[in-house]
């Protein structure tokens, strides 16, 4: 088992609120790469979000014989390593032929295998033998359920360093849906659930082309919507592909996010207000808990759990009324409330979104 894997894997499980994929849908040349990459890994770095660069070298699957698919194989893995070099981060790029693996192995830190080809049992083998930590994509066309088995396949080849990722699910012929349930259902695969929230809104095939022709369409405006539903779930990473210019990409640009660096309300509402309410709500459940005999309270927000010092359960009046006082006044609660307790989760979301891409 590759050592620097298993500690990156162990670092990612761990990673509070969450941990990031992110960068350019595919590599368009050197100078665009690394400036990306230093921009976002400014933005985690304040952010305390860790980051995992990502970038395609080639995008073999798409619509038309005429998309532009990127660097190649040889030429992209360099363009990663300088990444890597210069800025310290571990990267992540697709794989489409098994033929591919090794290579890819030796550059990247986590090799992720597209939708199309979660079943693809000589790939995720051949994927999994170099040791690195592999993010298998639901397939468009798949029930989670499906994604227990991919992850199989790679532990059964020797690596235990395994991600299953949502990106939606194919609804009719030009369009994806999401549905919350899969990030709950995919914990079946025992492993780390990741969100792509920018592949999640592509609408395959659905943007017709001046002079004839297809490519896919997208809708951008809604990211922040579904990585606030994946945040709230609970998944443990993010994958997000951002460009500077995404009108400009030559590739999946309506799925591509951007944004302005300026700093926004939104920052201080996740960092401020909902932190707040997180910890009265927790200390209603612990008054509950513990009928008013709560010394003291420390939440632990980056984990979401809350840590009492208590005396024992008193069988008095007073703890009875304290209690009964504290039921009413949580059923009273609006039911928005309750979900304040993923505060630093989506106060890091906004920041990210916030902060994503600006020059």
């Amino acid at each position: 088992m590759d050592a620097p894997s298993v500690a990156l894997y162990n670092q990612l499980k761990a990673a509070q609120p969450f941990f990031l994929l992110a960068g350019p849908n595919v590599i368009e040349s050197e100078e665009h790469i690394l400036k990306m990459a230093k921009h976002i890994k400014a933005i985690t770095t304040k952010l305390g979000v860790p980051l995992v660069f990502k970038s395609s070298f080639d995008k073999a699957n798409r619509t038309s014989s005429k998309s532009f698919r990127g660097p190649g194989l040889e030429q992209g893995l360099k363009i990663l390593e300088k990444v890597k070099a210069a800025y310290d981060l571990p990267v992540v790029t697709d794989v489409h032929e098994s033929c591919q693996c090794e290579a890819v192995g030796r550059v990247a830190d986590i090799i992720q295998i597209p939708a199309f080809l979660c079943r693809q049992t000589d790939l995720l083998v051949a994927a999994a033998k170099t040791g690195k930590i592999i993010n298998i994509k639901k397939g468009q066309f798949c029930a989670p359920s499906v994604m227990a088995n991919s992850a199989e396949k790679i532990r059964l080849a020797g690596n235990q360093n395994v991600m299953v990722c949502e990106r939606g699910t194919m609804f009719g012929y030009n369009d994806l849906i999401v549905d919350p349930r899969n990030f709950e259902l995919l914990r079946e695969a025992n492993c780390p659930v990741v969100a792509d929230v920018t592949h999640a809104l592509q609408q395959p095939a659905g943007k017709k082309l001046d002079g004839g022709g297809v490519a896919s369409g997208g809708l951008r405006e809604l990211i922040p919507c579904i990585a606030r539903t994946a945040v709230a779930v609970g998944v443990d990473g993010i994958f997000m592909e951002v460009h500077d210019d995404p009108l400009n990409s030559p590739c999946d640009g309506p799925t591509q996010w951007v944004t302005s660096p300026v700093e926004t309300f939104s920052t201080m509402v996740g960092d401020d207000m909902l932190t707040y309410s997180y910890c009265c709500a927790h200390c209603f459940v612990a008054i509950v808990q513990f009928g008013g005999a709560v010394g003291r309270i420390d939440c632990d927000r980056s984990s979401h759990q809350r840590k009492e010092t208590a005396q024992d359960r008193p069988n008095s009046i007073q703890g009875m009324i304290w209690q009964w006082i504290a039921i009413g006044i949580t059923l009273w609660l609006p039911i928005g409330f309750t979900n304040m307790v993923v505060s630093r989760r989506v106060g890091s979301l906004y920041a990210v979104l916030s902060f994503t891409v600006g020059f």
